[in-house]
């Protein structure tokens, strides 16, 4: 048997390596189990994840696995008694998290060896690439991802041929390739999880691509705050150069191309293209006018084609598939599945890939099991600072690049922040221009001052010095910086809000107008008061006040003095009976 430790960030961060540890000290040199570790398999909120396979067959899923369970689960597995574990099996509820997806991009992740190149072999690792330069032209391969339509999943949904192609038909004889794994949205990690999980998937997808275009030397543009991700990728690249997947002369066709990692600072202006490339070379990240075009002069000011990371853990399984089977999955308008990094106020938050044509009901009650604590759901914010929330009342909204974009939000590069009754929409708009604000580059007068005024004025309507004409001003703002800003990050950051203003432009009015903060969230807007009826006089709020604003008589209705009441919302937090409101 095989004991399988998941090893992702996710599960590192909750405790996975101590498990892993415990599980390799109770093996004793008679047992005939051996102990391995995966990715990440996308049930983040299950961590630590340890799986039992018999052969390449999965016998017991065991989850949120503690260092005690470890020497349980060796026990178990020793005896043959996996019955005694049945406490933190996974249950037919969660199981539906995965079943209900249907994965290409994370096709490996969390079932294979991320440090192990025969691993990945042994799931047709690398028959792409072979096809392609034994039997394909470049001009075939470009034909094949055209047929697939699969479109640049870093967030314009530009088509991936087309880069190809241009990049291709570009006068030169040195090329480069490059990835982009900056992925800076708040709440996204999908192109970690790939890197991390997968390493060799993004290898061979970035082989065939440079192939396809004439590139000699392919580089990963990743963010220094991916640690993991950057090691098991450096460790990746090492073993495809030893097995002759990278270098000179790959596979005997003639082919060469080297790969190389940059660590990125972080920035997330440089998810726009050119300033990634700017990063590349040396100097601040900074958009640069278009055109030129990276495929006509991009990196060196050489012919480059940029694609993030999901783009290329789609072409291996495009080459192996046929590009009809991608195109035969999703809408009309976008083809093939696409990856989310499900967050916020879920129960079930994680990784999840789904077709093209899902709704956003689907992602978010059916694999992701609702709203936590059963309250009412608000709003997704999709795409991240780049775009918008989406209200409850378009919740059947068609995942497709259209009928996103129709809401005011858009795809993204997955990022999917669930939102319920308690989040202020206002606020929500504040944190994400707060974001964009301190990101910006600086470069243009319209993103650089336009946002800044943006934050200044939703900052004061949170604190509850808003003024009549806020709301317009900031449309005002928003339609000046859209039209005037440079790159995509400016063009984009008035998305937050303006679909916030569209679909809750009542909770605006409240802030302003009433000095009110319909959701709580706003401490200097926020009141809180007890019920009467529903107060049993237990005084636990009183107990817990931290500067004794709650006086009463126990078994009797309690009172908040207002101007003691600090609104650090502890007495909201312990009273068990709901008596304690926020207003």
């Amino acid at each position: 048997m095989r004991i399988v430790v998941g090893q992702g960030s996710c599960g590192l961060a909750a405790g996975a390596s101590k498990v892993y540890e415990v599980l390799l000290n109770s093996k004793n040199e008679n047992d005939s189990f051996s102990v391995e570790i995966t990715g990440c398999i996308g049930m983040c909120y299950l961590e630590p994840i340890v799986d039992i396979y018999e052969g390449d067959e999965l016998v017991k899923r065991l989850v949120r696995v503690s260092a005690a369970d470890a020497k349980r689960i060796a026990e178990a597995v020793r005896k043959g008694e996996l019955s005694m574990l049945a406490d933190i099996e996974i249950s037919r509820e969660d199981e539906e998290f995965l079943a209900l997806q249907t994965r290409i991009a994370l096709r490996n992740c969390g079932l294979i060896d991320p440090d192990s190149i025969e691993a990945y072999e042994a799931k047709d690792g690398y028959k792409a690439l072979g096809k392609v330069l034994k039997t394909m032209s470049p001009e075939a391969v470009i034909e094949e991802i055209k047929t697939a339509g699969l479109a640049g999943r870093g967030g314009a949904g530009f088509p991936t041929w087309f880069k190809w192609n241009a990049a291709r038909a570009s006068a030169g004889d040195k090329k480069y390739l490059i990835c982009n794994a900056d992925e800076g949205d708040p709440g996204a990690f999908m192109d970690r999880a790939v890197i991390e999980s997968d390493p060799h998937n993004l290898i061979e997808g970035m082989l065939i691509g440079a192939y396809a275009i004439g590139a000699s030397e392919a580089v990963v543009y990743v963010r220094a705050e991916y640690p993991l991700a950057i090691k098991r990728l450096e460790k990746a690249i090492e073993a495809a150069m030893s097995k002759g997947y990278l270098g000179n002369d790959i596979m005997g066709s003639g082919f060469s191309c080297t790969m190389r990692i940059k660590a990125g600072a972080g920035a997330f202006v440089c998810g726009e293209e050119t300033a990634l490339i700017e990063s590349l070379e040396g100097k601040r990240g900074m958009p640069r006018l278009k055109p030129p075009f990276p495929a006509q002069k991009g990196y060196n000011d050489l012919p480059s084609n940029i694609n993030n990371v999901e783009t290329f853990a789609n072409v291996a399984w495009i080459i192996n598939n046929g590009g009809e089977a991608f195109s035969a999955m999703g809408t009309e308008n976008s083809k093939g599945t696409k990856v989310f990094a499900l967050t916020g106020k879920i129960n079930r938050g994680g990784l999840v890939e789904v077709p093209m044509g899902k709704t956003l009901r689907h992602v978010i009650y059916d694999i992701g099991g609702g709203i936590r604590g059963g309250k009412e759901f608000k709003a997704v914010q999709m795409g991240g600072p780049s775009g918008g929330c989406i209200p409850a009342s378009l919740l059947d909204t068609v995942i497709d690049y259209k009928c996103l974009s129709a809401t005011g939000a858009i795809m993204g590069s997955g990022g999917m922040v669930v939102m319920d009754e308690d989040t202020c929409m206002v606020n929500m708009a504040r944190f994400f221009l707060d974001f964009t604000t301190k990101e910006s580059c600086g470069k243009c007068i319209h993103c650089r001052i336009g946002t800044k005024r943006m934050h200044e004025v939703l900052t004061r309507i949170t604190e509850g010095e808003g003024r009549e004409g806020d709301v317009e001003l900031l449309v005002e703002l928003c339609e000046g910086i859209k039209d005037g800003a440079l790159c995509g990050l400016g063009q984009t950051a008035p998305n937050p809000v303006l679909t916030a203003i569209k679909y809750f432009r009542e909770e605006f009015d409240a802030h302003i107008n009433e000095k009110r903060c319909p959701a709580g969230e706003c401490s200097a807007l926020r009141r809180y008061y007890i019920d009467k009826e529903k107060c049993v006089g237990c005084s636990l709020c009183a107990r817990n006040c931290p500067v004794d604003a709650i006086s009463g008589v126990v078994k009797q209705p309690y009172v908040i003095d207002d101007d003691k009441c600090v609104k650090c919302g502890k007495c909201y937090s312990v009273c068990r009976f709901g008596a304690v409101k926020k207003a």
